[in-house]
This record gives structure tokens, C-alpha cells and sequence, in this order.
């Protein structure tokens, strides 16, 4: 598999960036200037082929560059850093978008047309710096398995559910969070103002990422507990910050710091076990889903955005476990589960179709199934450790 990741990676990345940029340029523009909805579409959908090659190579190259045990904390430090990303995007995008360009526009899709310019351009720049960048090399000598071996393996066939569940939960939680935070019993924010929740929300996942990094390293016990409560408070005050620069009260944000103490808390039960940590993560998704269903105000806002935290390992956790004594099928495996992502996809779908029929705030029971399923595959796979 590695005589061929690495000038695979590099053109993974290349290939992301410059379709994230044609995109850009030659889709999101003509698209707002024609107000063409199927430009819409094929921008997104040339996006969707960018991200997807990205995350085919990038997440066993991650994996392998170090011992497996530890696998899971590189993951998650390199999709924190994904996760910071995710953060400020729903802030600048909404005030650029909403803010910026739509009030003193014509108030029409023209309001895209030079935010995406300048995100094209930047992701263009971002390619032709990773196109120098000289990443290390690994070389495996292991026959390439063509047939679809992998799958007899239970914790890759359960895990290719697993990616798809999460994936699937993940992105229907978050795309439908503006409208659910504009709703009358819940916070009745306009789109502008319920970014900052939706950033909350994707602020989350890097806060746990990062934890989770350390929480699941070769680092000592001690240390390890000490950094499951000091990262979520250094990263903190910029999620605090973000409320301050969007005009909010920043005490709106005090009922976050309870979940805070449950993550760190979290990790501790688990006694730092990748899949220990997914069981419990998703068991306390399943309880934040079902505490929405049943409340209204800030009470259920908060308990869809915790959820964020609680997500933020699953991906880099389910990718490990999966691929975990693969050998020669590790390849397959990992090509596998990124084909899981297609989740993110059909579960929002769902849940829009649900909304459409029950109510946004009731279509959230959508989601329950997925984080149900991953607390299984998180008990499943540790007892197929044990044996």
C-alpha cells in the first residue's frame, strides 16, 4: 500500500484544493450570476469528489505513521485541526454571506459570488504549497489484495456501518442546526446569529479532538487526566470569543462549561480505551438526542450543540478500530470505510424528510438510531479485542 500513499497523498491534496478552487471559480460564480441551481449542485457535488479522495489517502497515511496503539491520537490531532477549520468557517461564511455582501447587494445569490472567489483562491494557494511539500516515505512490500477479503473481518464489515452511522449523524446534527436554533421554542435566532451555535457545535468536535489526541497518546495516566480538563479550558475562551465578535452576550455560552467537565470526565471512565471511549461517547449522544426531543429552549439547544464534543472522537476511533490487524487488507479496508462517508449523504436526507413530515425539532429522533448503532459497534469491538 505505501510504495504508492505517498505521491498518491500528494496528489490527493492537489487534486482536493484545485477542484475545491475550479469549483469555485468556474461553478459558484456563473451559478450566482445565472442563479442556476444545478450549478449549485455540481459545485458541491466536485467538492464532495475532492474531499473524498483527501480523506482516502490522508487517513491511513496518519495511521501508519506511527505504532498502531497510538493511532488513534494522531488522528485526532490532525482532525482537530480539521475541527478549528469547521469552527470560524460557519462565522465567516455567515457574516461575509449574510452580513456582508447579501445587506449591501441586491439581497439575491449575488451575495456568493465574492466570498467564493476569494475561497477558491485561497484554496489554490493551499494546493501549490502542498505540491512542494516533501512528505515522508514508507514502503510496504505486501501484495495488494484486489478481492473484497477485508470484509470478512468483523470489525472492518461492522465498522463500514459504523463510519456511515457516524458520518450520517454527524453532518445531519450540524446542516440542520441553523434552522433548528431559528425555531420559536427553541431559540428563534436568525440565520446570522444561529451560526455562532452551529460553530459551537463544529467547536466541539475540535475542543474533544484535541483532547482526545492526548487522552489516547503514550502519554502518562497522570498527564493524561490532567489534559482531559485543561485543553477544553485553554480552547474554551475562543468559543467565548466567537460569541463576543458576533455581538451575543458571552454568558449565553456558561452552559457549555458543564459539558466540558463531563468530556474530560468521559475519558477518565473509560480509562482512556479507544473503544470504550466510542461506547460511552454515543450513549451520551443517544441521551443529548433524546433530552432535545423532550425539552424546548436552552436547554435543548445546548444538548444538540454538546453534542459536538462527544462526535469529536468517533471518526479517528472507528477509522482504528476497523483497520486494526488488517495486515494486507489494510489498504481495502481504508478505501472501505472512506465509501462509508457516503452517510453524510442519505441520513441528512432522512432527517430533512422527517422535518418535512414531523417538524425540525422532532426529526431529531433520525439521528438516535445512528449513535445507537455506535455504542454497539463501540461494545462489539471490544470484546473482539478480548478474544
Amino acid at each position: 500500500m505505501n510504495d504508492i500513499l505517498i505521491p498518491y497523498l500528494k496528489s490527493a491534496f492537489q487534486l482536493n484544493y484545485a477542484e475545491a478552487a475550479a469549483a469555485g471559480l468556474a461553478l459558484f460564480y456563473p451559478a450566482a450570476q445565472f442563479h442556476a441551481y444545478g450549478f449549485f449542485l455540481s459545485a458541491l457535488f466536485v467538492l464532495g469528489l475532492g474531499f473524498t479522495i483527501l480523506q482516502i489517502a490522508a487517513n491511513p497515511y496518519v495511521a501508519i505513521l506511527g505504532a498502531s496503539e497510538t493511532a488513534p491520537a494522531r488522528l485526532n490531532l490532525s482532525q482537530g485541526f480539521n475541527s478549528f477549520g469547521t469552527t470560524i468557517a460557519p462565522v465567516v461564511g455567515s457574516y461575509l454571506i449574510y452580513e456582508l455582501f447579501f445587506t449591501k447587494g441586491t439581497g439575491s445569490a449575488d451575495a456568493v459570488k465574492i466570498p467564493y472567489l476569494f475561497f477558491s483562491g485561497f484554496a489554490l494557494l493551499v494546493a501549490i504549497i502542498l505540491a512542494l511539500v516533501r512528505l515522508p516515505a514508507f514502503t510496504n512490500h505486501e501484495k495488494v489484495q484486489h478481492a473484497a477479503g477485508a470484509l470478512r473481518f468483523p470489525q472492518l464489515s461492522l465498522g463500514v456501518i459504523a463510519i456511515f452511522a457516524y458520518v450520517g449523524g454527524e453532518v445531519a446534527i450540524g446542516s440542520m442546526m441553523t434552522n433548528y436554533a431559528g425555531l420559536p421554542e427553541i431559540a428563534n435566532l436568525p440565520p446570522a446569529r444561529a451560526s455562532v451555535y452551529v460553530a459551537l457545535y463544529w467547536g466541539g468536535l475540535m475542543i474533544g479532538r484535541f483532547t482526545g489526541s492526548a487522552a489516547m497518546s503514550n502519554l502518562s495516566k497522570r498527564v493524561k487526566i490532567l489534559l482531559a480538563f485543561v485543553i477544553p479550558a485553554v480552547v474554551y475562551p475562543f468559543l467565548v470569543f466567537i460569541f463576543y465578535i458576533k455581538g451575543l452576550d458571552t454568558r449565553d455560552a456558561l452552559p457549555y462549561i458543564p459539558f466540558l467537565l463531563l468530556l474530560g470526565s468521559g475519558f477518565l471512565v473509560a480509562k482512556f480505551s479507544p473503544a470504550r471511549t466510542l461506547m460511552l461517547f454515543a450513549l451520551i449522544v443517544v441521551a443529548l438526542l433524546l433530552t432535545t426531543l423532550a425539552t424546548t429552549g436552552k436547554v435543548a439547544l445546548f444538548a444538540v450543540v454538546a453534542i459536538g464534543l462527544f462526535n469529536s472522537i468517533m471518526w479517528s476511533n472507528i477509522f482504528t478500530l476497523a483497520i486494526h490487524k488488517l495486515d494486507k487488507y489494510t489498504s481495502q479496508g481504508s478505501s472501505l470505510l472512506v465509501m462509508g462517508i457516503l452517510g453524510g449523504a442519505i441520513v441528512p436526507w432522512i432527517q430533512g424528510f422527517t422535518a418535512d413530515r414531523i417538524g425540525v425539532h422532532a426529526s431529531y429522533i433520525v439521528p438516535v438510531a445512528c449513535f445507537a448503532y455506535l455504542a454497539f459497534y463501540g461494545w462489539k469491538v471490544g470484546k473482539l479485542a478480548e478474544e
